[in-house]
């Protein structure tokens, strides 16, 4: 549950809004090199679970991964027998004190949450609990299931890689820091949060189906269209797990240029895409992007 939480939890940074502005509109990959002078980086934009139909990658990540001498990941999951660390999850995204999430939002919301509940064939004192993101992280694990969509992403395919061929692997954050993101979303707006999310999860299968082909593509529109511009009403959350986030990568991207090594970084493809993302934060501090 916990590895799937957190999977998942990733998966959404796809669905957040930015203003795309296309680095390169027609190559078709979603992986890039970044260079600065004679030396350079690859980085891969990632989809955190992907279905069994969608390998093998495409070749572009494999030619990335077999020219680099380490891969960097968002975050290290937890082993799925670590009970302790699934306790203390489940103490931080859960209301304490006999609150729940019926206390912070309205009747008109939570009726629309019970009748999504129970097209899962649940019922709301089942999660009633849980904080508004972890809820929202745990109907995307369960639509992905029902869309049989859901499997073992980029991440942890080269994860697995990189172990096998005895390759470093490196993490930008812990997974305590994106936890407590988890917790924190939505937060002080559950109302308008749960509603939002909710109405995402009504065409789960079509939206994400597209945003796989997107991916596969490189076609950096399309990733807008399907899977960016229908959450533009969120900003606080954009900023909370997209742009903040890339402006704390930009300094550890940066030290990974000057040696002998080069690095394959995989990260969530809505990072790597429009305003302030990775890759035009790097532009803007005088590297060559280009995609292979």
């Amino acid at each position: 549950m916990l590895k799937n939480t957190v999977k998942y939890f990733s998966l959404g940074a796809v669905f957040l809004t930015t203003s795309i502005t296309s680095l390169s509109s027609y190559a078709q990959s979603s992986v890039w090199q970044v260079s600065k002078g004679n030396d350079h980086i690859y980085i891969g934009g990632t989809v955190h679970i992907l279905p069994p139909s969608e390998f093998p990658l495409p070749d572009e990540f494999s030619q990335a991964y077999k020219k680099s001498d380490s891969i960097v990941l968002e975050t290290k999951l937890p082993d799925e027998g670590d009970t302790a660390f699934q306790m203390k999850m489940m103490q931080q995204v859960s209301y304490s004190g006999g609150k729940t999430i019926a206390n912070k939002i309205s009747a008109g919301t939570e009726k629309q949450l019970t009748e999504y509940l129970a097209s899962l064939g649940m019922q709301l004192p089942m999660v009633e609990k849980f904080k508004p993101g972890f809820l929202m992280t745990m109907f995307a694990m369960l639509e992905a299931q029902r869309a049989q969509l859901s499997g073992e992403g980029v991440d942890i395919f080269y994860s697995k890689q990189a172990k096998n061929d005895k390759k470093a692997i490196n993490y930008f954050e812990s997974v305590e820091f994106q936890l407590d993101m988890i917790a924190k979303l939505g937060e002080g707006d559950e109302d308008r949060f749960i509603k939002s999310n909710l109405k995402q999860m009504k065409g789960f299968k079509e939206q994400f189906s597209g945003l796989l082909s997107a991916w596969r593509t490189g076609d950096e529109d399309k990733i807008y269209e399907l899977g960016v511009k229908p959450m533009s009403e969120d900003p606080k959350t954009v900023k909370a797990m997209l742009t903040d986030r890339n402006q704390n990568w930009i300094p550890q991207i940066e030290a990974m240029f000057g040696d002998k090594d080069k690095e394959f970084v995989l990260v969530g493809v809505a990072h790597l895409v429009g305003d302030k993302s990775v890759l035009q934060l790097l532009e803007a501090k005088g590297y060559k992007v280009e995609k292979l």
